[in-house]
């Protein structure tokens, strides 16, 4: 489970299992976790997190987001 960012107080990161599924990105930390499509960027499931977090992940999700798709290209194309 490579972690792409830590911000805030969050990691940023995905999971091996998730390569079937559109390219996203996982957030945890502050007693929550989300799961965040990149394309387009959107809370996809989250629990635990307070709206301002929630508010805060979108914004990195969308500051970051070529960086974590490039992460996701890279990370599963050594899979396959």
């Amino acid at each position: 489970m490579p972690t792409v960012l830590r911000k805030y107080g969050i990691r940023f990161h995905f999971y091996g299992s998730d390569m079937d599924e559109p390219p996203h990105i996982h957030a945890s930390g502050h007693g929550g976790a989300a799961k965040v499509w990149l394309s387009p960027i959107s809370i996809a499931e989250q629990s635990g997190f307070k709206a301002s977090d929630l508010r805060r992940i979108l914004e990195v999700a969308n500051e970051h987001r070529s960086e974590f798709l490039e992460a996701w290209d890279e990370f599963f194309r050594s899979l396959s």
